[in-house]
């Protein structure tokens, strides 16, 4: 995605300071016209917003749409697109395509000029984001902490580090349409239905076709029904495919607001080598205990799951962050621990809660757009659950539900009703205890997730198996089922 420095008008440099090589351009735009192949094989190299010239990138552009719909650019079929180009007329109108053309480089030449034009594109924005950290460090509000300065710098710096950081944000709808039908190639060429990141949770690829870049996750519900323990699961299965596949671009961020690195990495453990970690804590193991212990850590220590456990952060140090991990490291999925302990921008204006809670919403949304990466974050629900006989949650539920709810691309609860039944056990001997007894072993080790909201597919509840002693999630597989494989 295309994005633009914005600076201040008193600190905007003279554009014919900036580095540019009109002859590239030039030499580059007249091959490709000559042999449209070209256009593929610089494609990876740079987009229309890499041009210098205004003109030279509306010609690109126009060139890309043709050859996207299967036919030949030219001169010629050029020609009737800028007929009324004023650009274009300024510097010799239609009989400009024409010496384009006789300018062309070869095909080797062509990958060397895509490369300076690229690098040209990429100095002229480290200029005007100098220019822009030298305005901001010297003319901004005294009461802005210089800490946000660095931040906004590093994220224009992360931009210009991935894109470019192209010089105009608008991508034109062309672009836009070809990335929309990779995916749905990519999907139908899929084998499976999930397209997006698997969770390693069967029934809930199925139902959300994996996780998708972009899309803001939200987990929610009430304490003790085991969302960090999913988020956990979801976490390991997602880092594990990355580690076997080799797949930096899947790698795993965890930020824990809540609990410390160590108490997370301890339930990890604990999930991955079936030992309680309630046991683990108290050292009440046994030798095969410990050596079951040893061998798993030694297993799963190089898992690429990044954790962060800085309490009380605030939104704009957890971009920053992120940005950073995905520059060093790769980064594919980013899970919040959980969202309310969040703290807003620190120039938030601190009005409400809900206001505070919803810029925290559309900080996280901002972020999973640009880093086109999936966000999971995990949400407290409000007390009014348990006043309901029902105590499935429904999104009303959500604390601040407004502004979660609308800017989240999915909703999900996690519910265990064995854990609100459990707490009603009448009197051993009463009939009411033999029904409690027949109701326990029928929802006994389950828990469902109901889908609330999906802003790109359809809603529904699925069922998931829960070990309480490992606090571990797995596939529901039913009784009936599973007498097949008995």
């Amino acid at each position: 995605m295309s994005s633009t420095i914005q600076l201040n008008p008193n600190i905007q440099k003279d554009i014919k300071e900036l580095p540019h090589n009109a002859e590239a351009e030039q030499g580059l735009l007249g091959a490709i016209l000559l042999n449209n192949d070209i256009a593929d094989e610089v494609s990876s190299i740079i987009d229309a917003n890499h041009f210098y010239e205004e003109i030279h990138k509306r010609i690109y552009e126009v060139i890309n749409r043709l050859i996207a719909k299967g036919q030949l650019a030219t001169p010629v079929t050029l020609k009737s697109y800028f007929e009324v180009e004023k650009s274009l007329e300024e510097i010799g109108g239609s009989e400009y395509l024409v010496r384009l053309a006789s300018a062309a480089v070869s095909l080797e030449y062509a990958r060397n000029y895509a490369q300076i034009i690229y690098d040209l594109a990429v100095r002229r924005n480290l200029y005007i984001l100098g220019g822009k950290i030298e305005h901001d460090a010297l003319e901004s509000d005294i009461d802005i902490n210089p800490s946000e300065l660095i931040e906004s710098a590093e994220k224009d710096l992360y931009q210009i580090s991935e894109k470019g950081s192209q010089l105009h944000a608008m991508q034109s709808f062309g672009n836009s349409l070809d990335e929309a039908m990779e995916q749905v190639t990519k999907a139908y060429e899929n084998d499976s239905s999930v397209t997006g990141i698997s969770t390693g949770f069967i029934d809930l690829d199925q139902k959300l076709g994996g996780l998708h870049p972009s899309d803001l996750l939200i987990l929610a519900g009430r304490p003790s029904m085991g969302k960090t323990s999913l988020a956990t699961n979801i976490a390991f299965n997602i880092a594990k495919k990355a580690y076997d596949d080799n797949d930096k671009n899947s790698n795993v961020a965890f930020f824990s607001l809540e609990m410390s690195a160590e108490q997370l990495a301890t339930r990890v453990l604990s999930e991955q080598a079936k030992i309680s970690s309630n046991e683990m804590r108290k050292g009440n193991l046994s030798e095969s205990d410990l050596d079951t212990l040893v061998s798993t850590s030694q297993k799963i220590i190089e898992m690429p799951l990044f954790i962060d456990d800085t309490p009380a952060i605030n939104i704009a140090t957890l971009a920053s962050r992120a940005r950073r991990l995905k520059r060093k490291h790769g980064l594919g999925v980013i899970i919040v621990d959980y969202l309310q302990l969040l703290r807003p921008p620190k120039n938030s204006r601190g009005e409400s809660r809900v206001l505070e809670v919803s810029e925290i919403t559309q900080g996280l949304k901002a972020l999973a757009k640009e880093l086109n990466i999936p966000i999971l974050a995990l949400s407290q629900l409000s007390r009014q659950v348990e006043q309901r006989e029902d105590k499935r949650p429904q999104l009303s539920d959500l604390r601040e539900s407004g502004s979660i709810e609308q800017d989240s691309d999915v909703v999900m609860f996690i519910f265990r009703e064995e854990y609100y039944v459990e707490r009603t056990a009448p009197a051993p001997g009463t009939t009411e205890y033999i029904d409690w007894q027949q109701k326990m072993s029928e929802i006994h080790g389950q828990a469902e997730l109901l889908i609330g909201k999906q802003r790109h597919g359809p809603t529904g509840n699925i069922r998931l198996s829960f070990e309480s002693k490992f606090t571990r999630f797995g596939n529901f597989i039913s009784n009936e089922y599973a007498k097949d494989y008995d």
